[in-house]
């Protein structure tokens, strides 16, 4: 079965509590993930006004036509985060 969001409602200071379609429930603070953005395509999300309006199209977690969204399993296991920087060796 594949992982869906089925409800999601938001319960304050940027956290939502999220249902999925196998009953599971998460309680998601993005509070952590926003204040630490760099990128300023992420950190405009701290406008509460602009983060509430979330959606759910399809099965994910999204805002305005996905210009921010997370991957659907990291939602499921509530472990949102940064990518690791990348390093290159030369």
């Amino acid at each position: 079965m594949a992982i869906e969001i089925i409800k999601a409602d938001y319960l304050g200071e940027y956290r939502i509590g999220i249902g999925f379609k196998d009953g599971t429930y998460q309680e998601v603070d993005f509070l952590n993930f926003l204040s630490t953005a760099k990128n300023p395509m992420i950190s405009k999300y701290l406008d509460q006004n602009l983060f509430k309006s979330f959606q759910i199209e399809y099965g994910d977690l999204t805002w305005n036509d996905f210009e921010l969204c997370f991957p659907i399993w990291d939602l499921y296991n509530n472990r949102i985060e940064h990518n690791k920087e990348v390093t290159h060796i030369k």
